[in-house]
Protein backbone atom coordinates (compact mmCIF):
# COMPACT_ATOMS: atom_id res chain seq x y z
CA UNK A 1 0.00 0.00 0.00
CA UNK A 2 1.63 3.54 -0.92
CA UNK A 3 -1.36 5.87 -0.89
CA UNK A 4 -4.71 5.94 1.26
CA UNK A 5 -7.37 8.34 1.77
CA UNK A 6 -8.77 8.82 6.09
CA UNK A 7 -12.18 9.98 5.86
CA UNK A 8 -13.54 10.99 9.23
CA UNK A 9 -10.49 12.16 11.79
CA UNK A 10 -11.50 11.19 14.73
CA UNK A 11 -9.97 8.94 17.39
CA UNK A 12 -9.85 5.95 15.22
CA UNK A 13 -9.18 7.21 11.52
CA UNK A 14 -6.48 9.46 12.86
CA UNK A 15 -4.82 6.99 14.51
CA UNK A 16 -5.08 4.64 12.00
CA UNK A 17 -3.61 7.57 9.60
CA UNK A 18 -0.46 8.23 12.02
CA UNK A 19 0.19 4.34 12.12
CA UNK A 20 -0.01 4.53 8.22
CA UNK A 21 2.14 7.48 7.70
CA UNK A 22 4.87 6.19 10.08
CA UNK A 23 5.56 2.95 8.06
CA UNK A 24 5.99 5.42 4.97
CA UNK A 25 2.38 5.62 3.69
CA UNK A 26 0.80 8.98 1.97
CA UNK A 27 -1.99 9.81 3.97
CA UNK A 28 -4.38 11.84 3.09
CA UNK A 29 -7.08 13.29 5.28
CA UNK A 30 -10.89 14.32 4.75
CA UNK A 31 -13.76 15.40 7.23
CA UNK A 32 -16.50 17.43 6.82
CA UNK A 33 -14.72 19.43 10.30
CA UNK A 34 -11.45 21.33 8.25
CA UNK A 35 -10.51 22.23 12.17
CA UNK A 36 -10.11 18.43 12.79
CA UNK A 37 -8.73 17.76 9.09
CA UNK A 38 -5.91 20.81 10.50
CA UNK A 39 -5.65 19.44 13.88
CA UNK A 40 -4.68 15.93 12.26
CA UNK A 41 -2.14 17.11 10.17
CA UNK A 42 -0.23 18.89 12.39
CA UNK A 43 -0.02 15.94 14.24
CA UNK A 44 1.46 14.47 11.04
CA UNK A 45 -1.52 11.99 10.20
CA UNK A 46 -1.55 12.70 6.75
CA UNK A 47 -1.79 15.51 3.95
CA UNK A 48 -4.90 17.75 3.54
CA UNK A 49 -4.51 18.04 0.44
CA UNK A 50 -6.87 15.46 -2.22
CA UNK A 51 -5.23 12.93 -3.37
CA UNK A 52 -4.61 13.68 -7.74
CA UNK A 53 -6.02 10.35 -8.23
CA UNK A 54 -7.63 6.96 -6.75
CA UNK A 55 -5.79 5.85 -3.90
CA UNK A 56 -4.77 2.17 -2.84
CA UNK A 57 -7.14 2.13 0.16
CA UNK A 58 -10.18 4.50 1.23
CA UNK A 59 -10.54 4.10 5.16
CA UNK A 60 -13.68 5.27 5.92
CA UNK A 61 -14.03 6.06 9.78
CA UNK A 62 -17.45 7.84 10.69
CA UNK A 63 -20.55 7.18 12.55
CA UNK A 64 -22.65 3.80 11.52
CA UNK A 65 -25.66 5.97 10.21
CA UNK A 66 -23.23 7.69 7.60
CA UNK A 67 -20.93 4.66 6.60
CA UNK A 68 -23.34 3.93 3.85
CA UNK A 69 -23.53 7.04 2.31
CA UNK A 70 -19.62 8.00 2.61
CA UNK A 71 -18.96 4.59 1.11
CA UNK A 72 -21.41 5.38 -1.82
CA UNK A 73 -19.26 8.49 -2.17
CA UNK A 74 -15.57 7.43 -2.45
CA UNK A 75 -17.37 4.64 -4.97
CA UNK A 76 -19.65 6.88 -7.03
CA UNK A 77 -16.06 9.51 -7.11
CA UNK A 78 -13.73 6.61 -8.07
CA UNK A 79 -11.48 8.04 -4.79
CA UNK A 80 -9.87 4.74 -4.23
CA UNK A 81 -9.28 1.26 -5.50
CA UNK A 82 -10.91 -0.65 -2.65
CA UNK A 83 -12.72 1.07 0.69
CA UNK A 84 -13.44 -0.43 3.89
CA UNK A 85 -14.97 0.97 6.71
CA UNK A 86 -13.95 0.87 10.57
CA UNK A 87 -17.50 1.49 12.29
CA UNK A 88 -18.66 -0.65 15.34
CA UNK A 89 -21.38 -1.79 13.63
CA UNK A 90 -21.28 -3.96 10.44
CA UNK A 91 -24.08 -6.08 9.55
CA UNK A 92 -26.82 -2.96 9.15
CA UNK A 93 -23.90 -0.77 7.19
CA UNK A 94 -23.66 -3.48 4.83
CA UNK A 95 -27.31 -3.97 3.92
CA UNK A 96 -27.43 -0.23 3.80
CA UNK A 97 -24.31 0.05 0.96
CA UNK A 98 -26.17 -2.40 -1.29
CA UNK A 99 -29.90 -0.94 -0.76
CA UNK A 100 -28.00 2.27 -2.02
CA UNK A 101 -26.77 0.07 -5.01
CA UNK A 102 -22.77 0.35 -3.85
CA UNK A 103 -20.37 -1.92 -5.04
CA UNK A 104 -19.85 -4.57 -2.72
CA UNK A 105 -16.37 -6.27 -4.05
CA UNK A 106 -14.74 -3.28 -3.38
CA UNK A 107 -15.82 -2.56 -0.33
CA UNK A 108 -15.21 -4.46 3.46
CA UNK A 109 -16.65 -3.79 6.83
CA UNK A 110 -14.05 -3.84 9.43
CA UNK A 111 -13.98 -3.07 13.42
CA UNK A 112 -10.58 -2.62 15.34
CA UNK A 113 -11.19 -3.67 18.46
CA UNK A 114 -9.57 -0.86 19.86
CA UNK A 115 -10.44 2.87 21.69
CA UNK A 116 -10.27 5.48 24.31
CA UNK A 117 -12.73 7.39 26.90
CA UNK A 118 -11.34 10.00 25.02
CA UNK A 119 -12.51 11.22 21.24
CA UNK A 120 -11.22 13.16 18.34
CA UNK A 121 -8.13 13.54 16.74
CA UNK A 122 -5.84 14.66 19.64
CA UNK A 123 -6.46 11.30 22.17
CA UNK A 124 -5.05 9.28 18.83
CA UNK A 125 -1.97 7.96 19.09
CA UNK A 126 -0.23 5.56 16.16
CA UNK A 127 0.13 2.42 18.62
CA UNK A 128 -3.51 2.14 19.32
CA UNK A 129 -4.08 -0.86 17.62
CA UNK A 130 -0.94 -2.83 18.27
CA UNK A 131 -1.42 -6.14 19.17
CA UNK A 132 -5.66 -6.02 19.75
CA UNK A 133 -8.19 -7.38 17.31
CA UNK A 134 -8.97 -5.90 14.36
CA UNK A 135 -12.65 -7.51 12.59
CA UNK A 136 -12.80 -8.43 8.63
CA UNK A 137 -16.68 -8.96 7.73
CA UNK A 138 -15.81 -10.34 3.84
CA UNK A 139 -18.18 -12.17 2.01
CA UNK A 140 -18.10 -14.06 -1.40
CA UNK A 141 -18.69 -10.79 -3.17
CA UNK A 142 -15.23 -9.30 -1.28
CA UNK A 143 -12.56 -9.20 -4.03
CA UNK A 144 -9.46 -10.56 -2.95
CA UNK A 145 -7.17 -7.55 -3.70
CA UNK A 146 -9.61 -5.66 -1.63
CA UNK A 147 -8.99 -7.97 1.10
CA UNK A 148 -5.56 -8.08 0.88
CA UNK A 149 -5.28 -4.30 1.08
CA UNK A 150 -7.56 -4.77 4.36
CA UNK A 151 -4.90 -7.68 5.95
CA UNK A 152 -1.70 -4.88 4.63
CA UNK A 153 -3.10 -2.06 6.83
CA UNK A 154 -4.08 -4.49 9.90
CA UNK A 155 -0.29 -5.56 9.21
CA UNK A 156 0.59 -1.52 9.49
CA UNK A 157 -1.23 -0.99 12.75
CA UNK A 158 0.45 -4.24 14.53
CA UNK A 159 -3.12 -5.16 14.84
CA UNK A 160 -4.78 -8.88 14.60
CA UNK A 161 -6.71 -9.84 12.21
CA UNK A 162 -10.15 -11.66 12.62
CA UNK A 163 -12.72 -12.64 10.68
CA UNK A 164 -16.05 -12.79 11.02
CA UNK A 165 -19.88 -13.08 9.84
CA UNK A 166 -20.97 -9.09 10.17
CA UNK A 167 -24.37 -9.96 12.27
CA UNK A 168 -22.21 -12.38 14.52
CA UNK A 169 -19.64 -9.59 15.06
CA UNK A 170 -22.72 -7.38 15.76
CA UNK A 171 -23.86 -9.86 18.40
CA UNK A 172 -20.53 -10.31 19.97
CA UNK A 173 -19.89 -6.38 20.27
CA UNK A 174 -23.39 -6.06 21.96
CA UNK A 175 -22.33 -8.46 24.62
CA UNK A 176 -18.36 -7.25 25.35
CA UNK A 177 -18.19 -3.71 24.24
CA UNK A 178 -21.95 -2.15 24.00
CA UNK A 179 -23.64 -3.82 26.94
CA UNK A 180 -20.69 -2.88 29.47
CA UNK A 181 -21.43 0.79 28.24
CA UNK A 182 -24.58 1.02 29.37
CA UNK A 183 -24.05 -0.91 32.63
CA UNK A 184 -20.93 1.31 33.70
CA UNK A 185 -23.38 4.68 32.87
CA UNK A 186 -26.06 2.67 35.16
CA UNK A 187 -23.79 2.45 37.84
CA UNK A 188 -21.97 5.79 37.60
CA UNK A 189 -25.94 7.38 37.46
CA UNK A 190 -26.41 6.13 40.46
CA UNK A 191 -23.78 8.87 41.98
CA UNK A 192 -25.11 12.04 40.31
CA UNK A 193 -27.29 12.46 43.30
CA UNK A 194 -25.56 10.59 45.99
CA UNK A 195 -24.55 12.62 49.15
CA UNK A 196 -20.83 14.25 48.94
CA UNK A 197 -19.78 11.17 51.76
CA UNK A 198 -20.27 8.39 50.45
CA UNK A 199 -19.37 9.74 46.52
CA UNK A 200 -15.95 10.19 49.02
CA UNK A 201 -15.68 6.52 49.77
CA UNK A 202 -15.44 5.93 46.33
CA UNK A 203 -12.36 3.11 45.77
CA UNK A 204 -10.88 1.28 43.20
CA UNK A 205 -13.67 -1.16 42.44
CA UNK A 206 -16.01 1.96 41.65
CA UNK A 207 -13.57 3.62 39.68
CA UNK A 208 -12.81 0.17 37.80
CA UNK A 209 -16.80 -0.23 37.26
CA UNK A 210 -17.86 3.40 35.66
CA UNK A 211 -14.21 4.08 34.00
CA UNK A 212 -16.06 3.59 30.23
CA UNK A 213 -18.87 5.99 31.55
CA UNK A 214 -16.72 8.64 31.20
CA UNK A 215 -17.44 8.25 26.98
CA UNK A 216 -19.03 10.79 24.83
CA UNK A 217 -22.47 10.32 24.86
CA UNK A 218 -23.01 12.01 21.23
CA UNK A 219 -20.52 9.05 20.06
CA UNK A 220 -22.30 6.23 21.83
CA UNK A 221 -26.18 7.22 20.48
CA UNK A 222 -24.46 6.27 17.29
CA UNK A 223 -23.04 3.29 17.91
CA UNK A 224 -26.08 1.73 19.99
CA UNK A 225 -28.98 3.48 17.18
CA UNK A 226 -27.01 0.77 15.20
CA UNK A 227 -26.99 -1.90 16.95
CA UNK A 228 -30.30 -1.65 19.64
CA UNK A 229 -31.99 -4.97 18.87
CA UNK A 230 -28.69 -7.35 19.98
CA UNK A 231 -27.71 -4.98 23.06
CA UNK A 232 -31.56 -4.90 24.04
CA UNK A 233 -31.34 -8.79 23.76
CA UNK A 234 -28.54 -8.71 26.18
CA UNK A 235 -29.98 -5.78 28.91
CA UNK A 236 -33.11 -8.02 28.74
CA UNK A 237 -31.01 -11.46 30.01
CA UNK A 238 -29.63 -8.97 32.68
CA UNK A 239 -32.53 -7.40 33.77
CA UNK A 240 -33.96 -11.33 34.18
CA UNK A 241 -30.53 -11.74 36.15
CA UNK A 242 -31.22 -8.61 38.27
CA UNK A 243 -34.71 -9.06 39.26
CA UNK A 244 -33.93 -12.91 40.76
CA UNK A 245 -30.69 -11.23 42.51
CA UNK A 246 -32.76 -8.57 44.06
CA UNK A 247 -35.42 -11.45 45.01
CA UNK A 248 -32.67 -12.93 46.59
CA UNK A 249 -31.20 -10.29 48.55
CA UNK A 250 -34.97 -9.21 49.88
CA UNK A 251 -35.04 -13.20 50.98
CA UNK A 252 -32.08 -12.37 53.51
CA UNK A 253 -33.90 -9.71 55.33
CA UNK A 254 -36.55 -12.44 56.36
CA UNK A 255 -36.85 -13.45 59.62
CA UNK A 256 -37.86 -17.23 58.09
CA UNK A 257 -34.54 -19.55 58.12
CA UNK A 258 -35.70 -21.65 54.91
CA UNK A 259 -35.88 -17.97 52.69
CA UNK A 260 -32.83 -16.49 53.98
CA UNK A 261 -31.12 -19.61 52.93
CA UNK A 262 -32.60 -19.76 49.10
CA UNK A 263 -31.18 -15.85 49.11
CA UNK A 264 -27.92 -17.14 49.88
CA UNK A 265 -27.62 -19.28 47.48
CA UNK A 266 -29.17 -17.21 44.68
CA UNK A 267 -26.70 -14.43 45.52
CA UNK A 268 -23.87 -17.15 45.55
CA UNK A 269 -24.95 -18.52 42.35
CA UNK A 270 -24.85 -15.08 40.98
CA UNK A 271 -21.65 -14.71 41.91
CA UNK A 272 -20.17 -18.34 40.79
CA UNK A 273 -21.53 -17.71 37.22
CA UNK A 274 -19.51 -13.84 37.84
CA UNK A 275 -16.12 -15.98 38.53
CA UNK A 276 -16.80 -18.25 35.75
CA UNK A 277 -17.56 -15.84 33.24
CA UNK A 278 -15.00 -13.76 33.87
CA UNK A 279 -12.35 -17.05 33.98
CA UNK A 280 -13.73 -17.13 29.84
CA UNK A 281 -12.23 -13.12 29.33
CA UNK A 282 -8.57 -13.62 27.45
CA UNK A 283 -5.79 -12.93 29.00
CA UNK A 284 -2.25 -11.41 28.13
CA UNK A 285 -1.31 -11.63 24.62
CA UNK A 286 -4.97 -12.85 23.86
CA UNK A 287 -4.00 -16.17 25.59
CA UNK A 288 -6.00 -18.49 28.13
CA UNK A 289 -6.14 -16.45 31.38
CA UNK A 290 -3.33 -16.67 33.55
CA UNK A 291 -3.64 -16.68 37.92
CA UNK A 292 -1.91 -13.69 39.40
CA UNK A 293 -1.03 -12.68 42.66
CA UNK A 294 -0.64 -8.87 44.03
CA UNK A 295 1.74 -7.42 46.12
CA UNK A 296 0.52 -4.50 47.17
CA UNK A 297 3.58 -1.61 47.98
CA UNK A 298 2.72 1.79 49.82
CA UNK A 299 4.08 4.65 47.37
CA UNK A 300 3.98 8.58 47.78
CA UNK A 301 2.65 10.75 45.16
CA UNK A 302 5.37 12.10 43.92
CA UNK A 303 7.37 12.11 40.55
CA UNK A 304 9.60 8.90 39.49
CA UNK A 305 7.96 7.21 42.53
CA UNK A 306 6.58 4.92 39.96
CA UNK A 307 9.45 4.16 37.80
CA UNK A 308 12.03 3.56 40.99
CA UNK A 309 9.18 0.66 42.01
CA UNK A 310 9.24 -0.89 38.28
CA UNK A 311 13.01 -0.68 38.24
CA UNK A 312 13.32 -2.11 41.57
CA UNK A 313 11.02 -4.88 40.30
CA UNK A 314 13.25 -5.11 37.17
CA UNK A 315 16.50 -5.32 39.37
CA UNK A 316 15.05 -8.48 41.27
CA UNK A 317 14.21 -10.05 38.31
CA UNK A 318 10.57 -10.01 38.30
CA UNK A 319 8.06 -9.28 35.36
CA UNK A 320 5.15 -6.83 35.97
CA UNK A 321 1.96 -8.73 34.28
CA UNK A 322 -0.30 -5.51 35.29
CA UNK A 323 -0.22 -3.18 37.56
CA UNK A 324 -3.22 -0.99 39.58
CA UNK A 325 -3.02 2.32 41.64
CA UNK A 326 -5.48 3.10 44.16
CA UNK A 327 -5.11 6.48 45.61
CA UNK A 328 -5.53 7.00 49.60
CA UNK A 329 -8.22 9.57 50.74
CA UNK A 330 -6.99 12.73 51.97
CA UNK A 331 -3.24 11.54 51.54
CA UNK A 332 -0.61 12.38 48.86
CA UNK A 333 -0.22 8.51 48.83
CA UNK A 334 -1.67 5.47 47.75
CA UNK A 335 -1.31 1.77 46.97
CA UNK A 336 0.46 -0.28 43.88
CA UNK A 337 -1.06 -3.12 43.49
CA UNK A 338 1.89 -5.06 41.01
CA UNK A 339 0.22 -8.37 39.29
CA UNK A 340 3.01 -10.92 39.36
CA UNK A 341 2.99 -14.71 38.76
CA UNK A 342 2.72 -16.72 42.31
CA UNK A 343 6.09 -18.09 42.22
CA UNK A 344 7.62 -14.56 42.03
CA UNK A 345 5.58 -13.17 45.23
CA UNK A 346 7.95 -13.77 47.87
CA UNK A 347 11.29 -12.89 46.17
CA UNK A 348 9.69 -9.48 44.99
CA UNK A 349 8.38 -8.65 48.38
CA UNK A 350 11.91 -9.28 49.81
CA UNK A 351 13.58 -7.78 47.32
CA UNK A 352 11.30 -4.56 47.44
CA UNK A 353 11.72 -4.16 51.43
CA UNK A 354 15.23 -4.52 51.18
CA UNK A 355 15.09 -1.47 49.25
CA UNK A 356 12.93 0.85 51.64
CA UNK A 357 9.40 0.03 50.24
CA UNK A 358 6.64 -0.73 52.41
CA UNK A 359 4.37 -3.56 51.64
CA UNK A 360 1.03 -4.24 52.74
CA UNK A 361 0.59 -7.60 54.12
CA UNK A 362 -2.97 -9.78 52.68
Amino acid sequence: MRTSLVLGTGLIGTSAALALTARGVRVHLSDRDQERVRTASSLGAGTEEEPEGPVDLAIVAVPPAHIAATVAEVQRRGLARGVIDVGSVKGGPRREVAEQGGDLTTYLGSHPMSGREQSGPLAATADLFEGRPWVLTPTQDTDTEVLNLALELIALCGAVPVVMDADAHDRAVALVSHTPQLLSSLVAARLESAAETAVRLCGQGIRDVTRVAGSDPAMWVDILSANPGPVADILAEVSADLDETVRALRALESADEDKRDGGTRGVENLLRRGNAGRARVPGKHGQAPTVYEEVVVLISDRPGELARIFADAGAAGVNIEDVRIEHATGQQAGYVQLMVEPRAVRPLQSSLRDRGWSIRQP
